[in-house]
């Protein structure tokens, strides 16, 4: 498998439509660079749950996966499946993210996703962030969108382990959902890491990218 690195990583910043997506999408992935690099600058936005036990969930959630980080969370109150209709508050909530700093690496939805609210989301990152790494992190859902991403992020059984564990320890209200278990996380992951030689692994989509073969 080709391995590209992302050079220097000082500073993240990863959208969600929804409280728990970045930690389904990317748990393993945050994890995995939080713990390499202590002092890593998480710039983080939610567009709903705000105000509700959702927030609280994702504050504590987020700071878990971020461990030694320095984590930054702005949690909105958008209505949740109605982000088309909210498009300019939405819009101005991701400009303002991007005016916080200059990030080497984006986590966001896929712009194939089938939520509309995900979509849209993706859609709306490089109009902001138009000169960035954004990898598109994925969400298992009921309509079946999973496609073939274009890079991974290995992970070691301890990492995907603990993903889950967290996932289970701080979405208290999510797991009444029939898709919110252990075998569907790590299955997912287990495939994801067949496809890159890895155990484990999350799958990403990649837009752009600008290549330095030559240094």
């Amino acid at each position: 498998m080709i391995r590209l690195g992302a050079g220097r990583l000082d500073r993240i910043a990863a959208v969600g439509a929804h409280c728990d997506d970045l930690a389904i999408g990317a748990g393993g992935t945050l994890l995995t660079a939080c713990l390499a690099r202590p002092g890593l600058r998480i710039d983080a936005l939610v567009l709903s749950g705000g105000g509700s036990e959702r927030e609280q969930e994702e504050r504590a959630a987020l700071a878990a996966f971020c461990p030694g980080a320095d984590l930054r969370l702005t949690v909105l109150k958008l209505p949740d499946g109605r982000l088309p209709a909210y498009w300019d508050e939405a819009k101005a909530a991701v400009e303002e993210l991007r005016a916080q700093g200059d990030p080497d690496l984006v986590l966001a939805p896929r712009a194939e996703d089938a939520h509309q609210d995900h979509r849209g989301l993706a859609r709306l990152i490089p109009t902001a962030f138009r000169d960035h790494l954004v990898l598109g992190y994925e969400i298992a859902k009921w309509d079946g969108d999973l496609g073939r991403p274009a890079a991974y992020q290995p992970l070691t059984p301890q990492i995907a382990e603990r993903k889950v564990r967290l996932l289970h320890e701080h979405y208290l209200s999510q797991l009444h959902r029939p898709w919110f278990d252990r075998e569907a996380f790590l299955g997912l992951a287990r495939i994801r890491g067949i496809e890159c030689h890895a155990r484990y692994a999350e799958a990403f989509a990649v837009t752009k990218l600008t290549l330095n073969l030559g240094s």
